[in-house]
């Protein structure tokens, strides 16, 4: 171990990214069941690379957000396999609302897609840089 002292504005960061892993979780558990509830809900572009129907999209963000609630939750213990789970969740967070962008019917799910990658980015960060942190303060 090094001789460093945790911060608590670091640790509080970590923390920060843990209660928005909880938020994203959400709202990706939301989508998913929107999706899987009603295949109408979202735009389904025949031309797109990706030939997933709109319950895969839904089962896809679902599990996705169920995997990274609980992960925010282990973070707020400063157990290190949900930082890490949190880290891998992040990325797979934005790559999977990236790829599901086409499917967006109008400019405010497309600004929502963007604000949820800008979000991932950020918990990633948080985690990286600051996980030690609220680990060692835990």
């Amino acid at each position: 171990m090094s001789d460093r002292q945790p911060s608590a504005g670091a640790a509080g960061w970590a923390m920060f990214a843990g209660f928005v892993m909880i938020m994203i979780g959400c709202f990706h558990a939301i989508y998913g069941l929107g999706a899987i509830i009603n295949d109408n809900l979202y735009n389904t572009p025949s031309d797109y690379f990706l030939k997933i129907n709109q319950s895969g999209w839904g089962w896809i963000h679902l599990i996705t957000g169920i995997i990274i609630l609980f992960a925010g939750f282990g973070v707020f213990r400063g157990l290190v396999w949900a930082r890490t789970v949190g880290v891998i969740m992040a990325t797979v967070s934005a790559v999977a609302t990236f790829a599901s962008m086409p499917y967006d019917r109008d400019f405010w799910s497309v600004l929502w897609s963007v604000l949820i990658i800008i979000v991932d980015i950020a918990i990633i960060w948080a985690l990286t840089v600051h996980g030690r942190d609220i680990t060692e303060m835990a």
